[in-house]
């Protein structure tokens, strides 16, 4: 026992930073939307219309959750709950891969190993250390509801859906870092699960089943593969059934069994999916160092496009569906042009949203360039290059060049696929230059965030990861949610996304873009000069 809660100490210790973020901001958010639900849905009849045409159109139910009712705490629970179940998960299978495999990978697991610890105990004492995370979130969540007036039995039920669901998740990271060698892959299909659970309970909500009156939905079976759609079937505030969630913490129970099972018999450091082998000879892409950084991109490159492609298509696709919901309640219009800051017709606001969406992926697709650029230095490999005539600052400067790179190719994938689904558009001709400058207009932002990510690691290498993530989280958050729940206009004008330019009306104020263009460019000119003297610092 002595053994197991020095490890938790050291677990606490060292994501104190990271969970102090992820819960307590995750927890604020919840308050703050909370109020901007009374504030923008306090009548009932509005609520009443805002159900009608959701359960009318059906797609806004993919984005939002299952109707259950006009009761201020049903609708709210129908407003956020899959969004911060979401984020929930995230936390969740991130705190389960950078405990397990990246402990791995980096050789630490293997020191511990060596002591009286064994290869099980780290392990318990993460499964231990990501359920405490979870219990801690569903508390301050349900703890912010009661504390904007809602009632405490349905602010529980909340709190232990979010606790499950996220339970869950950190089950699939668990299992998810026994199947690749690498934190990446393990990493990589964990975020493509939550992001599945999401998509699939959206997907359920939308094929299910309405009442009479129009308030209520009965989800399709696509719910019932997803944790986060069994924690709407707890129905919060109106059934308050806490049965449903013994499925998914089932399920988190015998992915835990299964885990413990393959830590004790596999090799440190081998994966049930065996890494893919290399060519014998390398092709010309990997003839120069721009080549190899280019080529260390690709499958990062790949998988923030196609979510972009995603973004993009629906941001188009649905003018029908949002012209119609905009003339069946006003409110809608109202929510997007407040979070957008501009007076757009609706068409334009619903596209600036969603291209703010997809100015977030692609400003993380850059972070990730930036990250690998570290993950480079710190597992020895960019000492490898370095080794060669290759200098510093033109190692760092191709880093830039293809983040800046990537950014565009995954703007321009958007913008494309927003074309294409602008031809279901009552007006598809006027819509499409909308796109063009709605997707160009997020470049500046992620700049930004590329030349903050390499100054960061310039300066203080050990912080890139945390930083990095830390920045464009709290930066989404202001931007996108801040002018909907009224934040302060200072605290708003924080995030780089809350300067991007919005088209509307056939004009547009690109003073914002062209200071957040500056500044990125600065930012990047300063950490590549400044790789001229600093001593490479390597491990985590």
């Amino acid at each position: 026992m002595t053994r197991l809660v020095v490890l938790l100490r050291q677990r606490i210790r060292r994501d104190r930073l990271q969970l102090a973020l992820w819960i307590v901001g995750t927890a604020l958010l919840a308050y703050a939307s909370i109020t901007a639900v009374y504030d923008t849905y306090g009548e009932e009849q509005d609520r009443r219309e805002i159900l009608g045409v959701a359960i009318a159109t059906r797609t806004i139910l993919v984005f939002r959750g299952t109707p259950n009712g006009v009761d201020d705490g049903a609708f709210a629970f129908f407003l956020l709950f899959a969004w911060l179940a979401l984020m929930g998960g995230l936390m969740s299978t991130f705190l389960a891969v950078r405990h397990t495999r990246a402990e791995e990978e980096q050789g630490r697991a293997e020191s511990i190993a060596a002591t009286p610890a064994g290869r099980i105990l780290p392990t318990t004492a993460t499964v231990v250390h990501g359920v405490l995370a979870n219990v801690a979130l569903g508390l301050l969540i349900a703890l912010a509801l009661i504390a904007n007036g809602l009632d405490a039995t349905g602010s529980f039920v909340w709190g232990a859906a979010i606790m499950v669901s996220g339970i869950a998740f950190l089950a699939f990271g668990l299992f998810a870092a026994q199947l690749f060698r690498t934190s990446r892959g393990a990493n990589g299909i964990s975020v493509a699960f939550v992001l599945a659970a999401y998509l699939l309970r959206g997907i359920g909500d939308a094929a299910g089943t309405p009442s009479d009156d129009l308030l209520q939905v009965t989800p399709a079976w696509p719910s019932w593969l997803s944790p986060i759609g069994y924690g709407q079937f707890t129905g919060a505030f109106v059934e308050n059934d806490l049965t449903p969630l013994l499925i998914p913490l089932a399920f988190a129970a015998a992915l835990i069994a299964l885990v413990f099972g393959l830590q004790a018999v596999r090799d440190q450091g081998a994966s049930l999916i065996a890494g893919r082998a290399g060519r014998a000879t390398a092709g010309p892409v990997l003839s120069s160092s721009f080549g190899l950084v280019w080529r260390l991109n690709t499958s990062i490159l790949l998988s923030w496009t196609a979510g972009a492609v995603a973004t993009g298509l629906l941001a188009t696709s649905l003018s029908s569906v949002v012209d119609q919901a905009a003339t069946d309640a006003p409110q809608v219009l109202e929510t997007l042009r407040r979070a957008i800051g501009s007076e757009a017709s609706i068409e334009e606001a619903f596209v600036a949203v969603f291209y703010g969406i997809v100015g977030v992926l692609a400003a993380c697709c850059a972070i990730q360039v930036g990250i690998r650029a570290r993950q480079e230095e710190a597992h020895g490999t960019a000492e490898l290059v370095l080794g060669t005539p290759v200098p510093r600052v033109r190692w760092l400067l191709e880093y830039w060049i293809v983040g800046t790179i990537v950014i565009v190719i995954v703007l321009a994938a958007a913008a494309l696929a927003g074309i294409a689904g602008a031809g279901s558009a009552s007006d598809p001709e006027s819509l499409i230059p909308n796109v063009f400058e709605a997707a160009a207009a997020q470049l500046p932002a992620c700049l930004v965030f590329l030349g903050l990510t390499l100054l960061v690691f310039a300066f203080l290498p050990r912080a890139t990861i945390p930083v990095g993530w830390t920045a464009v989280g709290v930066a989404a958050i202001l931007g996108t949610w801040g002018p909907i729940l009224q934040f302060p206009e200072w605290l708003v004008d924080l995030s780089p996304f809350a300067h991007s330019p919005v088209p509307a009306g056939g004009e547009t104020d690109w003073t914002g873009g062209f200071w957040m263009l500056a500044i990125g460019l600065a930012a990047g000119a300063a950490a590549v000069w400044s790789m001229r003297r600093r001593e490479l610092a390597s491990g985590g």
